[in-house]
């Protein structure tokens, strides 16, 4: 989305803004019916939809869509919106307009989610517009969940089935040089190609032992036993135990150092 001056046709450079007096004025207007009110107070605040959508901007969505959607949001905002409540519009507005956004990708989503979860995610994401028209802020989830009386847990995981899948590959931060993407956060620093290839070196040289040395093996580090208790189990004395543990870990190493 960088760098495109045009959105559905709108010159984005030339958008206009209106002051907070100017807000006030139009909405009251807007509220009172006053279509000409409500068509400025729209146009006056597409600069408010398109700060919004730059967030949904690397989910691979054509802008045009999500700048139509974002303004169906700011619409729903505007006739809901209550001027005599002590609240900027824009902090009742930027909710509203990225709650459409969201619900747009989660509708259009190639991931399916069940017909209980989407049903469940509709009720919360209904009231946590509405709780954030009552409150003038975003409510907490567990707010969300005394207001519907659903255990926390469920209201967390209907939200998170219906977010828009996040790529590996997108930023979360940039200072100039190479940006830090999710994968840099998420990155999986034990299990790497090195550890794989000794864990499978390893393994290769374990199954090259007799049974009897595997089994005394299994019984000591793996069942945290004694030899006096390996000793018992097998009926052996613990001298033998310790000669065939101390000729596997022999064994072990040299086909580990070997490979």
């Amino acid at each position: 989305m960088q760098g495109k001056v045009e959105i559905c046709g709108v010159n984005t450079s030339r958008l206009s803004t209106l002051s907070h007096a100017e807000m006030d004025h139009l909405l009251r207007r807007a509220r009172a019916g006053d279509a000409a009110a409500r068509e400025r107070l729209i146009e006056g605040n597409l600069r408010l939809v398109l700060s919004v959508i730059q967030r949904f901007d690397r989910r691979g969505e054509n802008p045009d869509d999500l700048f139509q959607v974002g303004c169906i949001g700011l619409m729903k905002a505007i006739a809901n919106f209550d001027p005599d409540k002590q609240v900027r519009f824009s902090t009742y507005g930027v909710p509203m307009i990225a709650g459409e956004v969201r619900r747009y990708l989660r509708d259009n989503s190639a991931i399916r989610v069940s017909r209980s979860i989407r049903d469940v995610a509709y009720r919360v994401l209904q009231c946590k517009e509405w709780m954030t028209s009552r409150l003038g802020r975003e409510p907490t989830l567990e707010e969300i969940s005394t207001e519907l009386a659903i255990p926390l847990e469920e209201v967390s995981r209907a939200l998170d089935a219906v977010c828009a899948p996040v790529s590996l590959y997108d930023p979360v931060y940039a200072d100039g040089g190479d940006p830090l993407t999710v994968m840099d956060q998420v990155r999986d620093t034990k299990n790497t190609e090195a550890n794989w290839m000794e864990h499978i070196t390893l393994g290769n040289a374990f199954r090259a032992l007799n049974p009897r040395e595997k089994q005394i093996l299994s019984l000591r580090f793996y069942d945290g036993k004694t030899q006096m208790e390996v000793a018992a189990a097998l009926g052996i004395s613990q001298a033998q135990v310790s000669r065939l543990e101390k000729g596997a870990i022999s064994a072990l190493r040299k086909s580990v150092s070997v490979s």
